[in-house]
């Protein structure tokens, strides 16, 4: 019979086939080949003696969160408590748009922010959506709802952000742990303890542990450059870095205002975090 993983604890793999959910084990023989299940696997499972018999070929998959087959990737952006961190956001852009994945970026907090706090995020918040990344904000569940009608979604993004949260909100069914920031740290706390799809509507959604650190192990400078895809709006050139080559306008564009600087900026980092991990693997 062949299902869809929907949630793995410890050894033991829950697999949905149509109305049920039954809980199987791996066959060994992915130990030997050296394959681990992930949640979002299609698999081919005997039910009679809960076992996975097999591992259908994944279209994707992510380290971390770990999960398979995704649709689109929720990254849950807090916008105070914790702070906006846009080179976060921007890197997991990177790492979610290399991956042939749709992202969608959702702001959580925005009631805490002052006037001109709030004035400088809408700057940010209608340069996203200009460029053709979407973004929302937690009190636009209808907006968020249309973007993601029949896929398998990932929430991902710094610890403390309100993916959990956000869960709940959804349908309250899910009825997740969230706990408070830790004032002495200025982050989140983490609250889930394992990747698991859950039922929304039309979607599916997986809730995974927070993080705030990546690393881009298996990426390409070319990796990098082409998801930051407004740059190559008006480069004329298909294979430039947009540095320092001549003839290309980027930095024009980030000096008059039509590219975020602090997305310039971050691309910048990206590609010099790329160029020296690249060093260290080597060694």
């Amino acid at each position: 019979m062949e299902g869809k993983i929907v949630r793995i604890i410890s050894n033991l793999c829950t697999v949905e086939v149509g109305d049920k959910l039954i809980n199987c084990k791996p066959r060994g023989k992915f130990y030997h080949q050296k394959l681990t299940p992930l949640v979002g696997d299609k698999v081919i499972i005997d039910e009679e003696n809960a076992y996975i018999l097999d591992i259908l070929p994944r279209k994707n998959s992510l380290h971390r969160p770990t999960i398979a087959n995704v649709d689109g990737a929720i990254i849950v952006t807090s916008v105070k408590e914790p702070n906006l961190s846009l080179f976060l956001l921007d890197k997991l852009l990177t790492l979610i748009i290399s991956n042939n994945i749709k992202p969608i970026i959702c702001f959580t907090k925005v009631d805490l922010l002052n006037e001109n706090e709030l004035n400088e995020f809408n700057k940010i918040y209608d340069y996203y959506n200009r460029i053709g990344i979407s973004a929302v904000t937690n009190s636009e569940l209808k907006k968020l709802e249309e973007l993601t009608k029949g896929m398998t979604l990932v929430l991902t993004g710094q610890t403390g952000a309100g993916k959990s949260s956000l869960l709940n909100r959804l349908n309250p069914n899910f009825n997740l742990d969230t706990n408070e920031i830790s004032k002495a740290l200025g982050r989140g706390v983490h609250t889930t303890r394992h990747t698991e799809l859950f039922k929304y509507k039309t979607s599916l959604i997986a809730d995974t542990p927070g993080f705030s650190s990546l690393d881009l192990e298996g990426l390409t400078k070319e990796n990098i450059r082409d998801s930051f895809i407004e740059f190559g709006f008006d480069c004329k050139f298909s294979d430039c870095y947009h540095k320092n080559e001549q003839g290309c306008n980027v930095k024009e564009r980030v000096d008059s205002k039509d590219i975020l600087e602090s997305r310039y900026e971050n691309y910048l980092k990206l590609v010099m975090e790329c160029e020296s991990s690249r060093i260290i693997y080597k060694k």
